[in-house]
């Protein structure tokens, strides 16, 4: 998607692709600074860098070898600005149907306001879909409106909550599921 706009008025020239082993340290510095600049103010030093553990390069060098994870990345003039993630579900909710997990759709924020997530959601929609899942879970922040109000606009609905784990800190979560249709 060349010429897009990004939040702080410059120009995205994104490439997307599908990450390989070769992304892992990228993908895990991607993941503690977006988590960093959105959340950080809400947790302790301590409980933020426990949980920034989870984005250690040796984690995503073993879900991108592992077949059950799908990881889309997005760069802008060769720095990876943005990431999708699926994986087997993990929420705590009974799935009795084929299905899938969005578990991050992550965009820094220079680059919020371009287009990139919802290019990131038709991409997980789409693979999703091409695995044979007919429902698509994640979980959200109650706190976190901008991406409620994003998810609902894809027709998410809410079908539990649970407490997500920032150290010894819980956080309120909303557990969304999308059911998907075939594809035609």
């Amino acid at each position: 998607m060349p010429g897009l706009a990004g939040t702080r008025g410059f120009r995205v020239t994104a490439v997307y692709r599908d990450a390989t082993s070769d992304d892992a340290a990228a993908l895990a510095e991607l993941g503690r600074v977006t988590f960093t600049e959105t959340f950080a103010h809400l947790y302790s030093p301590e409980n933020l860098a426990a949980f920034l553990e989870n984005h250690r390069e040796e984690s995503w060098r073993a879900q991108l070898a592992d077949s059950e994870f799908r990881v889309r990345i997005v760069e802008d003039g060769g720095r990876a600005v943005a990431y999708a993630k699926l994986g087997p579900p993990s929420l705590p909710v009974e799935v009795r149907r084929p299905a899938v997990e969005l578990r991050q759709i992550y965009v820094l924020g220079p680059w919020q306001g371009a287009g990139i997530a919802r290019e990131l959601m038709a991409w997980a929609i789409a693979e999703a879909r091409a695995g044979g899942a007919v429902e698509l879970y994640l979980s959200v922040f109650v706190d976190n409106p901008r991406a409620r109000r994003f998810y609902a606009g894809y027709g998410f609905e809410s079908v539990g909550r649970f407490h997500f784990m920032v150290g010894s800190h819980a956080d309120d979560e909303l557990i969304l599921r999308l059911e998907l249709e075939a594809p035609k």
